[in-house]
């Protein structure tokens, strides 16, 4: 599935706003700690006296991601270093889906080319890893990436932290949010508090594009189109 989601944000306060896009967090199978990044961060100027809107695009090809770990996620900071992406599907509820998992390798980092497997969750894809000793080899990051619409390399949205000779389900959740704040692209977010009260732009109730207002009073108005 290949859709351009688009996102336009009209600032209506009497002063410049850093806003910044995230997305909900995939479901993970397991249960383990999930990790936010920021997608896109950029500074707007009131409507009123420059005329400008911010748009950010999405092509919300499903993609895997995984990216090499510096140290434990922290908000504030960038998630990690190299990032490898495979465009990927998602197993439907009965059957063997197409092209629905991935191997993880890790001396170098990399994901293989999508192949399909049985087994895998409905409505998710699979990210299998290799036996490794995080101890020599560092730990990885793997989940959820966003490709904006000029293409280029894919951002890791959401994540987990792999485990040697496991595998992870994840099932995408299409929703995304805008929220004032300067975390740059790959910066770690807190999602509970960023999503308190921001914007939100939920794609699976069949709309593409989201006209956002960031109101004088500091609350939204989101027109989905």
């Amino acid at each position: 599935m290949s859709t351009v989601y688009t996102i336009n944000v009209t600032n209506n306060s009497q002063t410049n706003q850093d806003f910044f896009f995230f997305q909900a967090p995939a479901v993970y199978s397991g249960g383990p700690t999930i990790y936010s990044n920021s997608l896109y961060n950029s500074v707007l100027q009131p409507y009123a006296t420059s005329g400008s809107i911010l748009t950010f695009e999405m092509n919300v090809q499903y993609f895997a991601g995984a990216q090499t770990q510096y140290a434990t996620p922290t908000v504030g900071h960038v998630s990690g270093g190299t990032t490898a992406s495979q465009p990927i599907n998602l197993a439907p509820a009965t059957g063997t889906g197409t092209n629905d998992a991935t191997n993880l390798s890790v001396d170098p980092l990399g994901l293989s080319p999508a192949y399909s497997l049985a087994g895998v969750q409905g409505g998710a894809f699979r990210i299998v890893a290799p036996t490794y000793n995080p101890n020599t080899t560092g730990n990885f990051n793997i989940g959820t990436a966003i490709q904006n619409a000029a293409g280029g390399p894919a951002t890791l949205s959401n994540f987990v932290v792999a485990q040697p000779n496991q595998f992870v389900d994840c099932q995408p959740v299409l929703i995304f949010y805008v929220q004032t704040g300067s975390y740059s692209a790959g910066q770690v977010i807190n999602f509970s508090s960023a999503s308190n009260q921001a914007a939100s732009c939920d794609t699976t109730t069949g709309h593409t594009t989201f006209n956002v207002v960031y109101n004088v009073d500091g609350t939204w108005t989101v027109s989905p189109m």
